[in-house]
């Protein structure tokens, strides 16, 4: 489904599923908790298997980058495909959101 990994003060929120309201609760109550625990500044979702997302993943976005950027953190998604990336572009997304190819693209380029 996804799992999750700390890298220096970045949360990397790997997605394995399609991200509905199903995915989203579970997703917003683990990621909150690992971002509030400290520590963690900076957040990456990885799509990489990701083929469907509905109104509730942009809202999951849209949150958790809310927290981090009152920290003065980052968010970035990764390994956007073509469905998800459309959704991204109507959304506005990508006006607030950064957008890489892959997590290390994400960490050593662009400093996350």
């Amino acid at each position: 489904m996804m799992h999750y990994e700390i890298k220096g003060d970045c949360l990397v929120v790997y997605i394995r599923d399609d991200l509905d309201h199903h995915a989203v609760t579970y997703l917003r109550e683990t990621s909150d908790r690992l971002i509030e625990a400290g520590n963690v500044k900076n957040i990456i979702f990885d799509f990489k298997d990701v083929s469907f997302m509905d109104s509730s993943g942009i809202g999951l976005i849209m949150g958790r980058y809310k927290k981090v950027m009152f920290i003065g953190g980052k968010a970035a998604v990764t390994n956007v495909g073509k469905t998800v990336d459309r959704i991204f572009k109507v959304s506005g997304l990508y006006k607030i959101i950064e957008k890489y190819d892959t997590i290390q693209e994400a960490f050593y380029e662009n400093r996350i």
